[in-house]
């Protein structure tokens, strides 16, 4: 029997994210119909604002304009990720380092073992030129730049509401796919535990094949249908609350071309910019610090007396459904599992698993049990080391003024694979070849900013003297282009505005 009919319950980011790739995807079929049913009483988190460059392959697949992106979302350019009070604040001050987008291969060639050698000459990040660009509030791109192309790697800050609203009028003007508005309270299912129909608060019925869980928080038919099990991560990823506020922009403030993460005692603060606003949220861990503190806290870092802010309290249960797919249905997004977007790895991880369902969607009913096994196992894998990476910026941290980061160097919240790589990364610097999986979301490049912008310790190598010559030479030719980059690249925010106008006149 052929899968004709798919539900997507939810909207949101997951929900028209998986519209457009499964849109895309099955578009040449014409007997197949995709719906979203979105809840007018179920309103969305909205929190995922920060993206990486992976979200551009999805983009150009569905067609969609980066002017109009980056000019009705309110989006702005993200080149990576500034973390600040990482560590031991007496011994390394702020001790601020970048995770840039950019390789930190500079002409292709591996300069870690020589910056091991030399590693009190500079920062790590500055092995490549764009943590550089970024201090100097400079756009990725050129005027004359094409859409999705620009002189450095990036990502993007966006109004996560004005995305998925962006994504939902592509999904039903390219692909057809239809929207309905209903609150869905349960389900029908067969003897097999399949679903066959969709239960409304009008306790009517919504007949689909398959359906894709994209009901956020509450899992609807993941959690509350199918009792598909919850694996708790709490015991590696110790924050579990964070606190959101959003504080205007005026249109002459600078724009930062990056994310800023700055830790404190119990967790970290993300800060984002868009045009119009910083999207701001503080991560806590409550058994490591109470309401009110955090409260206090976040009031003092964005300047204010914490009466006059009111910011939007969520709770985090970090960790992922031990099946993403079971019987006829999906989860994606939230519905699917949370981990703290410290690497904007919420969007990430939809988008990701939305693409590995749209290509290996099964055609007919027999096509779902061998497909089953498969999409868990590699999504499974993806969730895992996604955990690990995370992870990593806490278990390396040599912050001891708190309890909080103590326990996040107890090795007993360390997974099995993260303990592996850290005694293997102490001997010799992160290779691609540590990272054998093409579903690593993280890896080499990502591991080496984060490890060595922390102060981890690798055992120097002895290198030739051609080989040095050869590292103090690419050294010099970054630095050359950083010193030329203000006459190449326009202000952050004069590039944005530039290209408002151009968007409005024509």
């Amino acid at each position: 029997m052929k899968i004709k009919k798919v539900a997507i319950l939810g909207g949101g980011t997951a929900g028209w994210l998986a519209a457009n790739h499964l849109g895309s995807e099955l578009k040449a079929d014409e007997e197949v119909q995709i719906t979203v049913i979105e809840s007018k009483d179920v309103p969305s988190i909205g929190v995922g604002e920060g993206t990486v460059p992976y979200i551009m392959k999805a983009l150009k697949r569905f067609g969609i304009s980066e002017a109009e992106l980056l000019v009705t979302c309110d989006a702005t350019f993200k080149q990576g990720i500034k973390f600040v009070n990482w560590l031991d604040e007496k011994k390394h001050g702020d001790n601020s380092y970048f995770h840039p987008f950019d390789v930190p291969y500079p002409g292709g060639f591996d300069v870690s073992l020589y910056w091991n050698a030399h590693e009190n000459e500079r920062p790590f990040d500055e092995v490549g030129i764009q943590a550089r660009i970024c201090e100097m509030g400079l756009a990725p791109k050129r005027k004359s730049s094409g859409e999705y192309a620009g002189d450095l790697s990036y990502a993007y800050h966006f109004n996560a509401a004005k995305f998925a609203n962006l994504l939902a009028k592509n999904a039903q003007n390219k692909f057809n796919v239809k929207h309905q508005f209903a609150t869905i309270t349960g389900a029908n299912k067969d003897a097999n535990g399949y679903i066959e129909t969709l239960i409304t608060d009008e306790n009517t019925e919504l007949d689909f094949d398959f359906y894709i869980d994209c009901s956020g928080f509450s899992s609807v038919l993941i959690d509350k249908e199918l009792n598909v099990p919850f694996e708790s991560k709490a015991n590696e990823l110790l924050t579990d609350t964070v606190l959101v506020q959003q504080v205007p922009l005026t249109d002459t403030d600078d724009i930062n071309p990056y994310t800023t993460a700055t830790a404190h005692k119990a967790g970290w603060i993300w800060d984002i910019p868009l045009t119009n606003r910083r999207g701001t949220g503080f991560v806590y861990s409550s058994r490591h610090m109470s309401d009110d503190e955090a409260l206090q806290e976040y009031a003092e870092y964005l300047g204010v007396d914490k009466s006059e802010i009111s910011p939007r309290k969520i709770p985090m249960k970090i960790g992922y459904r031990k099946e993403f797919w079971h019987k006829n249905c999906v989860a994606l997004g939230l519905a699917q599992g949370f981990l703290e977007p410290l690497e904007a790895t919420s969007i990430l991880l939809s988008d990701f698993s939305a693409e590995m369902l749209a290509r290996n969607f099964p055609r007919h009913f027999s096509d779902i049990e061998p497909s089953i096994e498969y999409y868990n196992k590699v999504v499974t894998y993806a969730w895992e080391r996604v955990v690990d990476f995370i992870k990593l910026h806490y278990c390396i941290s040599d912050r001891d003024d708190s309890q909080f980061w103590l326990d996040n160097q107890n090795e007993a919240t360390f997974s099995p694979e993260l303990k592996e790589r850290l005694r293997k990364f102490s001997i010799r610097p992160p290779q691609q070849s540590d990272f054998f999986s093409r579903f690593d979301m993280f890896d080499d490049k990502n591991f080496l900013y984060v490890l060595y912008g922390m102060k981890f310790k690798t055992k120097a190598a002895k290198l030739s003297a051609v080989e040095k010559k050869h590292c103090r030479e690419l050294f010099l030719s970054n630095d050359n282009l950083v010193k030329s980059a203000p006459k190449a690249l326009l202000k952050h925010r004069d590039w944005l505005s530039g290209l408002k106008a151009a968007y409005n006149k024509g």
